[in-house]
């Protein structure tokens, strides 16, 4: 098991080596560009690895060591990288102690035998309720993606253990590096309306956090419905409506939306199926155009009423 979670630098491609290299975070991109000493070294395409696969920091150590003696005779980059990286790539949440064993000889006697035994670190939590999203990985137009990387939106107070030790007990999935960014949500404020006793609550936002990990396997994430063709797609909704009903659930939420806005309208009356009758339909357009027609001839009587009052208001004021 612990074979698994190995970091193989030796073995690395030059598409791990690039995703390793775009992900390294911009305060060590730039602390490398500015270090004059740093040695030129012959790197893989595409990224600042070391052509054995090593990145820029572990080469320096690694030749710091060589030069100032620390390294045993014919000692190679493998050996210093597997004494290097012993700690690093033990499986988190796990520690050996020692225990006794009681076994039943072939003669019945019982004997006892001192083992290493494997025991969880920490306390079991039950019903966990923390949410681990997979998104796609964040890819610039006409970029092809990144395989060797898995974005995943965490909760803030998850660690980079726990989600290491998640990866690897539930889809066994070994990580070789982690990297993690917060994302803060803006402070929105309630603004007042005219209106007495009414206030607007801003767009709500969620603090989150984003883990990077790389992957040792090459991971393609399922392609978006924009980016399918069109036969595709097609297929794609198809089999989605058939196992998740999704026509049928929308059909019925628009249903339920028009029932709910027609019985708390303030003027809705339901008359039940004779509203769809040719009959009926003829009546309300009668109807509505004897109201059309009243409105026009008392608007039509106001105007004469009010031509006349003012015709009697101007002979009134000659004589005078």
């Amino acid at each position: 098991m612990q074979a698994t979670l190995r970091r193989s630098y030796a073995t690395i491609s030059n598409e791990a080596a690039a995703a390793r290299s775009a992900s390294t975070p911009l305060a060590v991109r730039i602390r490398r560009l500015r270090r004059k000493s740093a040695p030129k070294i012959k790197t893989l395409p595409g990224s600042d690895a070391h052509r054995s696969g090593m990145t820029p920091s572990d080469y320096a150590r690694y030749m710091k060591d060589k030069y100032e003696g620390h390294l045993p005779e014919h000692a190679t980059q493998d050996e210093w990288l597997e004494r290097q990286y012993a700690r690093r790539r033990r499986i988190r949440g796990l520690r050996q102690v020692g225990g006794w064993v009681e076994e039943t000889g072939a003669d019945g006697e019982v004997r006892r035998r001192k083992v290493t035994l494997t025991e969880p670190v920490g306390e079991k939590i039950y019903l966990p309720n923390v949410v681990i999203r997979l998104m796609p990985n964040p890819t610039r137009k006409g970029e092809p993606y990144n395989p060797y990387e898995a974005t995943f939106r965490i909760p803030p107070s998850f660690t980079k253990t726990d989600l290491r030790s998640y990866l690897h007990a539930v889809y066994g999935v070994a990580t070789t590096y982690i990297r993690t960014d917060n994302y803060i949500a803006p402070i929105t404020r309630i603004k007042a309306l005219p209106l007495p006793n009414k206030r607007v609550r801003g767009p709500a936002y969620k603090t989150y956090k984003r883990a990077t990990i790389g992957l040792v396997d090459p991971f393609y994430y399922p392609d978006m419905v924009e980016d399918m063709s069109a036969e595709e797609r097609s297929k794609y909704t198809k089999r989605l409506d058939q196992v998740f009903n999704v026509q049928e659930r929308k059909d019925m939420v628009k249903r339920e939306l028009l029932r709910y806005s027609r019985s708390n309208s303030k003027d809705w009356e339901w008359d039940g199926p004779l509203t769809v009758k040719r009959g009926v339909i003829l009546r309300r357009i009668a109807e509505q155009r004897a109201a059309r027609e009243r409105k026009v001839e008392n608007a039509k009587h106001d105007i004469l009423f009010a031509r006349a009052a003012r015709a009697e208001s101007s002979q009134v004021t000659t004589e005078t």
